[in-house]
């Protein structure tokens, strides 16, 4: 059984634990450089947008840099169009904000949480608020004023952690739309190849393949071995081969009919993860039970990444989650919390054999 979140400041639930919301922290800018320019016009319009990209996190506020000028002195800004969108294929857009003088709107999910920065003439810079993990991606900033138009581009990135996951069936048992529905179960989304990598070079390290947002499967490996891909870089994209490994790399499959694991991406929690050890192991029905005791639920797998990952969390005890696993987070490794790699590991100990606990 999985709780509801209650309140402005929710309780969400660890493995035997809570998540305690907290306010979010604040935002961070990039610098601006010239990204586009239009040529062969005296008076063209001049975009720029932040280099590389700016990070945020989950509920976090954000902006993105833009700012337009004039080739020629002689324009104004008066009837000038600004707007934002959002790149979610590589010919494919959705809207995010629009202003025509003093007409504002914003779309979608980004109402009530987009607006102009405003901070004098030429400035196109939005504001994001309460950053959402779908938020994640490019952005393209473009001006307009009659016949002359520009745009650059704004990525943005978010601070969290990629984590593997297959439901409690089995391996290779997920669809394109299930991956992306177990994903947003366990507190997340289906991870970027981008975030694959970045995690890669990281160290993670995962020898069975899974989507990602792109459609493609995928997996990591930090330590070459036969049995995930083999010792050389065939099949593996980034820094890859030989004693390095890489990220292998199936290419995009069929979404529907192919089943693969999945790779999820969270980013920072509202709170904090702590867990709640009983006298003696409970079922999972009773650890839902004492977390609801306590105004909290059973915490879901991202949240658990996300508080070993984020708030070093370190816990040699495994404890239920939302999913029916059992699982702890070691930042710290020692041989009696299963090996010499940091990480989150899977219980050993076989949880239908646990005996229930009276709340």
């Amino acid at each position: 059984m999985v709780s509801v979140a209650l309140g402005p400041r929710a309780l969400l639930a660890a493995a035997w634990g809570v998540l305690l919301l907290t306010a979010p922290a604040g935002a961070q800018r990039g610098r601006k450089k010239v990204v586009h320019v239009l040529e062969g016009e005296s008076g063209s319009v001049v975009v720029q947008t932040a280099p590389g990209q700016v990070v945020s996190h989950r509920g976090g506020t954000i902006v993105l840099p833009c700012r337009y000028h004039y080739e020629a002195a002689a324009h104004g800004h008066d009837g000038v169009r600004l707007k934002w969108t959002k790149v979610v294929d590589p010919l494919a857009f959705t809207d995010v904000f629009v202003a025509l003088g003093p007409q504002h709107r914003a779309f979608g999910s980004y109402r009530g949480r987009a607006e102009l920065q405003g901070d004098g003439p030429g400035d196109a810079s939005l504001v994001l608020r309460n950053v959402t993990l779908q938020d994640y991606g490019r952005y393209e900033c473009e001006v307009t004023n009659e016949l002359e138009d520009d745009a650059g581009m704004v990525k943005l990135d978010l601070e969290g952690v990629v984590f593997p996951y297959h439901p409690r069936g089995g391996r290779y048992k997920l669809t394109f739309a299930e991956a992306q529905r177990a994903c947003a179960e366990q507190d997340g989304i289906l991870a970027s190849a981008e975030q694959l990598h970045a995690a890669w070079r990281d160290g993670l390290d995962w020898c069975n393949a899974g989507w990602l947002r792109d459609g493609s499967v995928q997996y990591p490996v930090s330590q070459p071995r036969e049995p995930c891909g083999g010792l050389g870089g065939a099949g593996s994209a980034g820094a890859s081969g030989g004693a390095n490994g890489g990220v292998r790399n199936y290419g995009y499959r069929h979404n529907a009919g192919e089943r693969y694991d999945a790779f999820c991406f969270t980013s920072n929690l509202p709170g904090r993860v702590f867990f709640l050890k009983p006298l003696r192991p409970v079922p999972f029905a009773g650890a839902a039970r004492a977390c609801a005791a306590r105004g909290a639920a059973v915490a879901k797998v991202g949240q658990l990444f996300a508080a070993w990952k984020l708030q070093l969390l370190d816990r040699c005890t495994a404890g239920w989650l939302a999913d029916g696993s059992a699982r702890y987070p070691i930042v710290n490794p020692r041989a009696r919390c299963g090996g010499r790699r940091p990480g989150v590991r899977r219980g050993a100990r076989d949880p239908a054999a646990w005996t229930p606990l009276r709340v």
